[in-house]
């Protein structure tokens, strides 16, 4: 009986700490960098070309333009994502762009809502990209089990990135 009693109260303690995951983490975020070994105009160029995107993030099928602003900031695409044998469609709206310095993206996919901010720079003839990435839910059940998936997030950027570098450096 004691047996019990312990392990009752050991998958109580879980469950609020599960539960209390949600309350308390309201948002994830993470950062990644790259450099490249090419020119920084070569890169943001190949970066922002849609026709190029599929080449080195594989998941993207087909981007679809819903709306091109003058000066890119304020565009919105609809992006088909093929994973796991699943298509997917997510919106991504540009934030902000600043040609050859900066991209921002705001991502709304499967209850998630994501911001990637991208910084390139330039050591002479090397390009530098950063990523700072975060999430949030929205769902209050889907905020539980996030930030226990960060990691895997910052993998996958992480390989979309090396796709890129590889990509370019071709």
């Amino acid at each position: 009986m004691k047996t019990v009693k312990i392990i009752i109260t050991f998958l109580i303690i879980l469950t609020v700490l599960f539960f209390g995951t949600g309350l308390i983490i309201k948002e994830s975020s993470y950062t990644s960098k790259i450099i490249i070994n090419e020119p920084l105009e070569k890169t943001f160029t190949t970066f922002t070309d849609l026709s190029a995107i599929p080449q080195w993030n594989p998941e993207y099928n087909e981007i679809e333009v819903v709306e091109l602003k003058p000066g890119i900031t304020g565009s919105v695409y609809n992006i088909k994502v093929l994973h796991n044998n699943q298509t997917t469609i997510i919106r991504e709206k540009v934030l902000a762009y600043v040609k050859n310095e900066k991209i921002t993206l705001f991502i709304d996919k499967d209850g998630v809502v994501e911001r990637d901010d991208y910084t390139f720079s330039s050591d002479g003839s090397h390009t530098v990209i950063n990523l700072s990435s975060s999430y949030q839910a929205k769902s209050y059940l889907l905020s539980c089990v996030l930030p226990f998936f960060k990691s895997k997030f910052k993998k996958i950027d992480e390989v979309f990135l090396n796709n890129l570098k590889t990509y370019v450096e071709k």
